[in-house]
């Protein structure tokens, strides 16, 4: 059957069945974008530690035969990963030591951030949780009752952050359950949902979830993840415009990868791209040094730079904010 007749076919299907189909071996993704392994620095041993997936929703936009193409560089398993960088660990942004419950992390004042789940429909190499415990920290549904009552318990708590993993791999039923739980609770003002799907896996945006998101008395914010211009391709607009038209505010957070879009073109693109769609580019993030991701680093001294060029050139909310996260610190440091 013809690849274009193949994909076609693939889009008609359900989000389930799409993430199903994911690129799970490094050798059928390469097959599919027309490379060698020969002319890339893949490790099967990195691909044990961290496992490759990729919905073809994403490798579709990659540019077939380019071993440096920016998308794929985000999700290829590579021998870098397995070297040592000097003060790269597996906690980063010290998440571990902010867990008030199973699942619930308190950091920052006036905000909580609920661990939904530690799956993804995305493997991104860069993840900074990409060492996380969830096993023991994550909150199943035997620990979603505590979280809720530690909200209600909790009445300077404005805003519940879903976060993961990526918890819009919750079903439509148990995700409308949370929001109808978390309505409830008079002190919360918002629940802002973190997620990759709208990018990668736009079909995830089904009527079943949109009317659990315009069913909430809360005001909802989501806070899409894209790093590249190349990543917003029909089905991701899309899925923007069917999240707008149901009046969720959307906000973009990028992190700042060597090799990605480490230039003030790529950076530029990227922010014109997002707002022509309804997408507040929020937050540009220097990465967090998670235990095989040190290839990814840009310098705080390059990134100022960057940004600066950025100002230049766009108008002023266009232009995301450069942030890093610290471990103990009250929020996150603005770097500009």
């Amino acid at each position: 059957m013809p690849e274009q007749l193949c994909e076609s076919l693939h889009f008609t299907k359900n989000w389930q069945q799409q993430l199903a189909e994911a690129f799970t071996k490094i050798e059928d993704l390469c097959q599919y974008l027309r490379l060698s392994l020969d002319d890339l620095p893949v490790s099967v041993a990195a691909a044990k530690d961290f496992p490759l997936r990729v919905p073809l929703s994403f490798a579709a936009s990659m540019q077939k035969g380019d071993p440096h193409d920016p998308l794929l560089r985000q999700v290829l398993p590579v021998n870098d990963e397995l070297l040592v960088y000097p003060g790269f660990i597996n906690d980063p942004v010290g998440d571990l030591p902010s867990a008030a419950k199973t699942g619930v992390l308190h950091k920052y004042h006036g905000r909580v951030l609920f661990i939904n789940t530690g799956s993804c429909a995305i493997n991104c190499r860069y993840c900074f949780r990409r060492n996380f415990p969830y096993s023991v920290l994550q909150l199943g549904r035997q620990y979603e009752n505590d979280g809720i009552r530690y909200v209600q318990n909790n009445p300077d708590i404005v805003e519940v952050i879903l976060s993961g993993g990526d918890p819009l791999l919750l079903s439509d039923t148990r995700l409308a359950n949370l929001f109808a739980q978390l309505s409830v609770i008079k002190h919360l003002k918002r629940i802002r949902i973190h997620t990759r799907l709208p990018i990668v896996l736009p079909a995830r945006m089904t009527d079943g979830f949109i009317n659990a998101l315009t069913q909430s008395s809360k005001q909802i914010v989501m806070v899409v993840h894209c790093n590249h211009a190349n990543e917003i391709n029909s089905r991701v607009m899309g899925a923007f415009k069917l999240l707008r038209n149901s009046g969720i505010t959307l906000f973009n957070q990028s992190v700042l990868l060597k090799g990605v879009n480490d230039n003030a073109a790529a950076l530029c693109e990227l922010s014109e791209q997002l707002f022509g769609q309804g997408v507040i580019p929020y937050y540009l993030h220097l990465l967090d040094k998670a235990t095989g991701t040190g290839h990814f680093e840009v310098s705080e001294t390059e990134a100022a730079r960057l940004i600066k060029q950025v100002q230049i050139r766009l108008s002023g909310y266009l232009v995301p904010k450069l942030v890093k996260e610290q471990p103990g610190a009250l929020s996150k440091l603005s770097m500009v």
